[in-house]
């Protein structure tokens, strides 16, 4: 019921046109859609307002994970979300792209069912929910970056093998577009690589994405006595600190740079990413063999065209020695032995023609013996 409501506040608020809104999920399972400036998001996680500039749409920042005391805050690519450990803050929830998100996160963060096994439950309570909500977006954005590599590869590949069968302007345009599209696709999902990267790189860090945890350490000593309100907008307090009560134990006990779990989940998609990464490389590899190919193709023509030059250069100096002879006896100029004898005309036209025939093939044999033309 509550979806439905939600689905149909998301409806009218995109008919209306609105624009930075919220969607609200929290452990309960409740969705609600707000539509709250950034104070009051500042105010009700507890973040500021450095930090939520980064989810600003306007602003072009890197994929982040960051770690606060009381949130997670998360930027990679169009997802633009705060975790807490009781609920999650994902910004503009109408876009086509976050739409899958928010059906993601309705279903995944889903309470359980009272007829589920106890064993099923206590299974689950034992991922934190801001893990989940975690999981969710990861998983999420993972899976969009590997659709869209899919896509280019898909639409990549036969245009290349296109342009190695028939080099034109219009299969290398294509091949260009195809090839500015994978720079961009790349420089995206290598950010993300670098972001889970640097996360596993540094336990401190991981640590602080445990928010049921220091949530459950601020609580603990103060069971029993009226401790601090830290949630006072949420209805779930009471049994979310239950719950990260009885998963932190460990923790109260003096584990809490403990990060196996939070490690593991990290590096499940850092080998996701890190495989879309590297079908990219195999996609670039392949496009720079095409462009040594087309290179080498090219270059053989020139070479050809280079050939035909030298042989049409040594057979226009050939025929200028032949034309030499015509000019000189078709000059206008007595001479005495060229009175009765007409037969020496054939014998100079013989001979002109056979000294610049072998001429042309003395050129082209010693060509061929220093190996500037082909056998």
């Amino acid at each position: 019921m509550a979806a439905a409501v939600v689905g149909e506040a998301l409806a009218g608020a995109k008919k209306r046109g609105a624009s930075r809104s919220w969607i609200l999920f929290d452990a309960a399972g409740e969705e609600r859609l707000l539509d709250a400036d950034k104070y009051a998001i500042m105010h009700r996680v507890d973040i500021n307002a450095r930090d939520l500039r980064i989810l600003d749409p306007l602003l072009s920042y890197p994929s982040t994970i960051l770690g606060r005391e009381r949130a997670i805050v998360l930027n990679l690519e169009h997802i633009k979300a705060i975790i807490t450990a009781e609920e999650v803050l994902l910004r503009d929830p109408l876009d086509d792209i976050v739409i899958p998100v928010v059906e993601q996160l309705r279903r995944r963060l889903a309470p359980l069912s009272a007829t589920q096994n106890d064993v099923e439950g206590a299974e689950e309570d034992e991922s934190p929910f801001e893990f989940r909500a975690l999981e969710v977006t990861l998983e999420a954005i993972c899976s969009f970056l590997d659709a869209r590599t899919t896509e280019l590869e898909s639409a990549a590949y036969p245009a290349l093998d296109e342009l190695t069968s028939k080099i034109s302007s219009r299969n290398l345009d294509r091949v260009r577009k195809l090839k500015s599209g994978m720079t961009r696709l790349n420089a995206r999902v290598q950010k993300v690589r670098d972001e889970l990267e640097q996360l596993l790189d540094d336990d401190d860090d991981m640590a602080d994405l445990y928010l049921s945890r220091k949530l459950a350490g601020a609580a603990s000593p103060v069971s029993g006595s009226g401790g601090p309100n830290w949630f006072p907008a949420s209805p779930t307090i009471g049994s979310k600190i239950s719950r990260a009560s009885r998963a932190s134990a460990a923790t109260i006990h003096g584990n809490e740079n403990d990060v196996e779990e939070l490690e593991m989940l990290l590096e499940a998609y850092f080998m996701q990413i890190d495989g879309t990464l590297n079908k990219l490389t195999t996609l670039r590899e392949y496009i720079d063999d095409t462009e040594d190919y087309i290179n080498i193709q090219l270059d053989n023509h020139r070479n050809q065209l280079i050939q035909l030059e030298l042989f049409l250069s040594s057979g226009t100096v050939c025929l200028s020695l032949y034309s030499l002879v015509a000019g000189i006896f078709g000059m206008n100029i007595p001479y005495t032995w060229n009175d009765d004898h007409g037969y020496v005309f054939k014998w100079v036209v013989l001979v002109s023609g056979l000294f610049c025939a072998f001429m042309f093939v003395s050129i082209v044999a010693y060509a061929r013996h220093k190996g500037l033309v082909g056998s």
